[in-house]
């Protein structure tokens, strides 16, 4: 689906205060993702949560509004602790693929590329995934703050 063209994609990285497996851990229990999962003031309801390659994951985002935006994915790459790939297979269409690396003692680099099907559709998109996209890193660097070892197994 991706365009695989550079225009097509919008990138952020994070240093994350939490180890590869601990950031793991908040995409792969889905009572961790509902809680960090898009921008501030969203919340979810996960219809289905399948976290395993060719995995489904539908459900619905409430805005603060009280607007539901229905999604769904498919988990097309998983390599723990590592790396994971969900592609958007409604409007609009893209791929997010997230890399993390392991920096220093308890610290995680993020890579967080997502990738549209056209540039066109990137730059019509710019203004509102960019903020979005920080505002979902900052919600889950609020809940890997909470975490404990005990809780990512």
């Amino acid at each position: 689906m991706p365009s695989h063209h550079p225009d097509a994609t919008l990138a952020t990285q994070r240093l994350l205060h939490a180890s590869p497996s601990q950031v793991f851990a908040a995409f792969r229990q889905p009572e961790l993702l509902a809680r960090w999962w898009g921008p501030a003031g969203f919340t979810n309801t996960f219809e289905r949560f399948d976290f395993a390659l060719s995995g489904r994951w539908v459900f619905v985002m409430h805005g603060p509004d009280g607007t539901h935006y229905p999604n769904e994915n498919v988990f097309r790459a998983i390599e723990p602790d590592t790396r994971i790939v969900i592609e958007h297979v409604m409007a609009p269409l893209f791929t997010l693929t997230v890399e993390l690396a392991p920096h220093g003692e308890h610290h995680t680099h993020m890579a967080w590329v997502q990738e549209f099907a056209s540039a066109e559709l990137a730059a019509r998109l710019r203004e509102l995934v960019i903020p979005a996209n920080e505002q979902n890193l900052d919600r889950l660097e609020a809940v890997l703050a909470t975490l404990t070892d005990k809780e990512t197994p």
